[in-house]
């Protein structure tokens, strides 16, 4: 695996809505092993590789983030936003922000009133309380750079932490994207006998159109979905709501809902026997992934989530294992080497 280009890809600005940076990237590096790489008009980015019968299988990570919208230009430059995606608005509070402005990226900071100066009873503070202040003296000057509708993203950059932990803005879920990439990367090196796609698919943190579109445009029979699941590992976490899920303990398998019993069995047998660990997530109704979108594709898809532990999901320091990563790629790899040309995952 690449830790250059992952900081890389982690690092450009992509909120949902606006993925071009992190998808050109990603885009560019697939077709160093991929048969056929695309693009399509929502926005969602393919790497294929080709293989003439068999079930047709995709590999979904979403390359969006969550990140901001500008809703407001005032008379002294000060810009009010709203939030893309679901943010906790404590996190944002002198936070520094990168906007994506008419003429390149644009610096600024988000301000609220002074903690010295609120009242005691004075409620917490909402996205709506806050503004974002790019140094500029006016409202003329403000609109040199950036408009009404200008997107944006916390100002930060990649790290690498002891015992191969990463922190990032962005983990949720370029991360995910990044691993369906590797995962396609590992099967190139040795053919599988099905066709198969990678996609980094966008807006999953809004709308989950580009899932629906992938979905529908590739026609697969079966699907890995790949994204970021709550870590349990940390004070306070409530193991019996969220289960066990630990930075290093390996990758996450879904039981339930929108999860294809066959393959999140296969799954299950393919990690024991190879060795990998992983941890059992539950979904009870939906999954909150881009399985949701495309196990209703068309006459339906067999469809398996891979999640990756996330500590401080939202945040501008998400946390993961590298280690988690490696066995996530590594078993679907195995997931689909092991699919015969003959499967439907039709449960008789």
């Amino acid at each position: 695996m690449s830790m250059p280009f992952l900081k890389q890809l982690l690092n450009a600005p992509g909120p949902s809505g606006n993925e071009i940076a992190p998808a050109r990237l990603w885009r560019g590096e697939t077709e160093s092993f991929a048969d056929r790489v695309w693009g399509d008009v929502r926005g969602n980015s393919y790497a294929l590789l080709e293989a003439s019968s068999g079930p047709r299988v995709l590999l979904a990570g979403h390359i969006d983030e969550i990140g901001l919208l500008i809703t407001h230009i005032d008379d002294e430059g000060f810009l009010s936003f709203a939030g893309v995606g679901g943010w906790d608005p404590t996190v944002l509070i002198g936070q520094r922000i990168r906007l994506l402005g008419k003429q390149g990226d644009v610096l600024g900071c988000i301000g609220k009133k002074p903690i010295h100066l609120m009242k005691p009873d004075e409620p917490q503070p909402k996205i709506e309380n806050m503004w974002i202040d790019i140094g500029v003296r006016s409202k003329e000057e403000a609109q040199t750079l950036v408009r009404v509708g200008t997107y944006g993203v916390i100002d930060s950059t990649t790290y690498e932490l002891p015992n191969g932990r990463v922190v990032s803005r962005s983990l949720d879920n370029r991360i995910g994207a990044y691993t369906v990439l590797e995962a396609l990367r590992l099967l190139a090196a040795e053919r599988p006998a099905v066709p198969v796609a990678a996609v980094a698919t966008i807006q999953e943190e809004i709308t989950f159109a580009g899932a629906y579109t992938a979905a529908y445009d590739f026609q697969p029979q079966v699907a890995i979905v790949v994204d970021v699941t709550h870590a349990t590992d940390y004070p306070t976490a409530d193991k019996k709501l969220r289960g066990e899920a630990r930075l290093g303990g390996g990758p996450a398998l879904a039981v339930g809902s929108v999860n294809h019993p066959l393959v999140t069995q296969r799954l299950m047998d393919l990690a024991e026997q190879a060795g990998i660990s992983y941890t059992v997530k539950i979904n009870t109704d939906s999954s909150g992934t881009d399985a949701d979108a495309i196990h209703l594709s068309r006459s339906g898809v067999a469809c398996g989530v891979v999640s990756i532990p996330n500590r401080y999901m939202h945040s501008p320091n998400e946390m993961v294992a590298m280690s988690d990563v490696e066995q996530a790629a590594q078993l679907i790899a195995l997931f689909v080497r092991s699919l015969k040309v003959d499967e439907d995952f039709v449960v008789r």
